[in-house]
């Protein structure tokens, strides 16, 4: 039996496997908790007859477990940070190789689950009822439920969820029923889901609220606080289907029903989750001008790759997002123009440059495939898996051309579907579909794979179609002769302007190596209205310019903005900026508002602020 590919898990999954997960769970807001249990279907991979099964768990409080109806002995081994404590289940006979056993498993979560946050009435929009939900990736489901931890392991999931307030998961709802006299409050309901499609752990998803919905689709709805429901529902609506039809067209048909957009409350700390069925997505994204819904065509791009095909370990992160980017700016070309593919390959390449000078261009977390022995995934993330793994592909692309490229997609796709795999199945089978063209095998055969897998920092930079933000780089030029020239900014700048080219302006002053004085951003700021932006991609971008100025009125700005946005792209660089400029505020700041942000962007915040370098 081969020799498990996750260095992050420390369940035996290379012995056992978990093929079904039925989870009853209710909701229980005044403790802040899951109550329940679970229930595994494990087949036996080996004919050893193991007696042993190892599954991951963080900080679970764990009551019983029994396999066939039978207790059963089970203890704790000594936990292994980061990656927890293995839950060891003692069979009393050893099981034939493809015999499988139920292993069912009462538990409660506790206050140190980091893949639950639980928010206040006064932390959700409308501030009337208490709001929970879960992101498992990269290794937090181990923290809501004792399981194989790892995303080479892939299981259908049944959910039967109780809770006073509407409930969404990552399954399709089967039906709901009042429970009376519930210890979970009045007006609980059983909420029932199904996963149909195996899932690995880090997709396992729940969130409960006070939530409606409304469709933006033939087979989509939104979910959101009722007092944001009008305006994200017209967000979303004009493009969603377009987007799932194209994307369609492009590798095959969308296997999960439905897609649907759950948008959370502001602490949510990514811009989208890629849960089946429902996306969990920041407020963020609601700009009021349609401009930010690419992260739509990102979370849905991943209902291919990463949900369906699927990376096996974390330390092959590229293949579920570097592929997602490459398929999100395919249906971008698609609907605004390839000269957009382009545009949106511009700002990635902003954002991989920020990620490699962030860790330094000789650290491991900045090659394509990292080494995560011994690590916190978590510590690993960046826009490296994305955007160095866009360049790949699109170096490929390229090197065999396009009409070919567009074959290999849908092959790729099928030949995975349902399976996860590493960076080297990927380059045996683009090796081997291209075998037989001699072309474009000899160019594939003849690239510096090693190159691309293992070498740190930035790719060779490709020659990309700049037309989209030639006007903003020209825009900036005229700022860098100020005050010694003629120009004279106004509103009219940014007439015609997306807020995505005023993002590439921003980004431009951003890496000059003078900063722009305090007198001009400060005049920037007043005369493109950029501090007032409901666009916080804007907002945020012009904040950083600010304070790299040494601009201090922006400090207010930022740690309002600080108050009210969780998601770790914004919060991470304006607290890095925030402490150059004025530390005690950063430091005062952070203390002011931790118990808003999720456990793992607390978590990361810290290591900006505390210096708790990533190893």
């Amino acid at each position: 039996m081969a020799h498990p590919r996750d260095p992050n898990t420390l369940s035996n999954y290379h012995i056992w496997r978990s093929t079904h997960i039925t989870a009853n769970f209710g909701i229980w807001f005044e403790h802040k908790k899951l109550v329940g249990n679970v229930v595994h279907k494990f087949t036996s991979l080996t004919d050893a007859q193991s007696k042993e099964i190892v599954l991951d768990t963080r900080a679970l409080d764990i009551a019983t477990v029994k396999v066939d109806g039978q207790p059963v002995k089970w203890e704790l081994l000594p936990t292994q940070e980061p990656f927890g404590t293995p839950l060891k289940i003692t069979l009393e006979q050893g099981v034939q190789q493809n015999e499988t056993v139920e292993v069912n498993i009462e538990l409660e979560t506790t206050e140190k689950c980091t893949a639950l946050q639980w928010l206040t009435p006064a932390q959700t929009s409308n501030k009337k009822h208490p709001y929970m939900f879960s992101q498992c990736q990269a290794i937090h489901a181990r923290s809501i439920f004792p399981c194989q931890d790892t995303p080479d392991v892939k299981s259908t999931v049944d959910f039967s969820i109780t809770s006073p307030l509407p409930v969404m998961t990552s399954g399709l709802p089967t039906g709901s029923e009042e429970v009376k006299d519930s210890q979970f409050g009045p007006g609980s309901k059983v909420y029932r889901f199904n996963q149909s499609v195996p899932i690995p752990s880090y997709l396992f998803a729940i969130a409960s609220g006070d939530v409606s919905q409304a469709p933006i689709g033939p087979r989509s709805v939104v979910a959101t606080s009722p007092d944001k429901l009008d305006e994200c529902k017209w967000e979303l609506e004009n493009d969603t289907e377009n987007f799932i039809t194209t994307i369609e067209k492009i590798v095959y048909p969308y296997a999960w029903g439905q897609y649907n957009v759950l948008i959370l409350p502001p602490s949510f700390p990514y811009g989208g989750m890629e849960n089946p069925i429902f996306t969990f997505a920041t407020p963020s994204i609601i700009s009021k001008d349609r401009e930010n819904i690419d992260v739509i065509a990102h979370e849905l791009a991943h209902s291919w790759s990463g949900n369906l095909v699927t990376n096996c370990s974390w330390e092959h992160f590229w293949l579920n997002e570097g592929w997602t980017v490459y398929l999100e700016r395919r249906i971008l070309a698609a609907v605004h123009g390839e000269a957009y593919r382009h545009f949106s390959a511009i700002i990635g390449w902003k954002s991989l440059t920020d990620s490699v000078e962030h860790f330094g261009a000789d650290h491991d977390f900045t090659k394509l495939i990292t080494n995560l022995e011994g690590k916190d995934p978590d510590d690993a993330f960046s826009s490296i898996p994305y955007e160095k793994g866009f360049n790949f592909l699109f170096h490929l692309e390229n090197l065999v051309g396009k009409p070919k490229f567009d074959k290999f997609i849908p092959h790729y796709f099928t030949v995975f579907k349902g399976k996860s795999l590493d960076s080297f199945e990927f380059k045996a089978t683009i090796l081997n579909f291209f075998e037989s063209d001699a072309e474009a095998s000899k160019l594939l055969n003849e690239l510096d794979w090693d190159k691309w897998f293992y070498a740190p920092g930035l790719p060779p930079k490709p020659e990309f179609d700049t037309s989209l933000v030639d006007v903003v780089y020209e825009l900036a030029k005229k700022w860098e002769t100020l005050p010694d020239s003629s120009f004279k900014p106004q509103a009219s700048d940014l007439e015609g302007l997306t807020a995505n080219q005023v993002v590439v302006f921003l980004e431009q002053i951003l890496r000059w190596e003078q900063p722009l004085r305090s007198e001009l951003s400060k005049l920037m700021g007043e005369v493109y209205g950029l501090a007032k932006s409901e666009n916080i991609e804007v907002s945020n971008l012009y904040l950083q310019v600010g304070m790299k100025a040494g601009d201090e009125s922006v400090i207010e700005h930022t740690t309002e903005l600080l108050g009210r946005i969780g998601r770790m792209k914004f919060v991470r660089p304006l607290y890095r900026n925030l402490q150059k400029v004025n530390r005690p505020v950063a430091l005062a700041t952070f203390e002011k508002y931790k118990e808003f942000y999720h456990p793992i962007c607390r978590a990361m915040v810290e290591k900006d602020l505390f210096g708790k370098k990533e190893n």
